[in-house]
């Protein structure tokens, strides 16, 4: 009867468990304490994916390419004699998929303010994995630190409207995991508020009476010609 088999060690030799698209991975299994052959086999998901037959101590490599999401997840290795033994299973290793974050979108509540004012600006990527981090712009200066959300939810700054320089045009940056892969959001733009002066009210109801007078007396003119008429027949 050959050796009892150790519990085989699943281990990553190639690649990342974040892995993105199309990307190719290496895994090994290995018992270190048995009598070869033996036979190991790869599972994802407890549904067999290949099995290599080992005739030394070496390592079983598995090579595999993530093509789709369904690649992902959990994997186990069993190691096992071609006798009804049972076999002994491996650690777990799991893959998790990154895919690319979407062009962010910058708004805010308001598009227009004055000097003192208070206003927000909030900036998210759609789509991407988590987390994500933003960062926000005004032209080419950072304004703020960076914000990682764990969530799919915007990222938002407060800014203080100081002073007609805090005009310009803002963005925000978002980046993930996926590598070489951070955009940058639409320009936005804030615009002065017109304010009203204290005068202007009264200006609009003087104009208002005015209006009024003048329509008044357009309609008494015939209540006051007629008689006058009448009476110089």
């Amino acid at each position: 009867f050959p050796d009892m088999l150790s519990n085989p060690k699943l281990v990553l030799v190639q690649g990342a468990l974040n892995v993105v698209m199309k990307q190719n991975v290496t895994l090994s299994c290995l018992s270190e304490s048995g009598s070869p052959p033996v036979r190991y086999t790869l599972f994802r998901h407890n549904q067999q994916v290949s099995a290599l037959n080992r005739s030394d101590l070496t390592p079983a490599l598995f090579t595999l390419t993530i093509s789709s999401a369904s690649d992902v997840g959990e994997y186990k290795c069993k190691a096992e004699y071609n006798i009804p033994s049972g076999g002994k299973y491996s650690n777990s290793l799991n893959f998790t998929l990154t895919e690319p974050i979407s062009k962010p979108v910058l708004s805010s509540p308001t598009s227009q303010a004055k000097k003192g004012q208070n206003v927000t600006l909030s900036c998210l990527s759609e789509n991407g994995s988590l987390p994500i981090t933003y960062q926000f712009f005004k032209g080419t200066q950072n304004i703020s630190p960076q914000k990682t959300m764990q969530k799919r939810e915007a990222a938002v700054i407060f800014l203080f409207i100081d002073s007609l320089s805090d005009f310009g045009t803002y963005k925000c940056k978002a980046n993930n995991s996926f590598p070489n892969n951070a955009k940058y959001s639409n320009g936005f733009n804030f615009t002065l508020a017109e304010e009203r002066s204290h005068s202007q009210p009264l200006i609009i109801s003087l104009g208002v009476i005015l209006l009024l007078l003048i329509t008044g007396f357009a309609l008494a003119i015939p209540f006051l010609i007629i008689p006058l008429y009448k009476a110089s027949e």
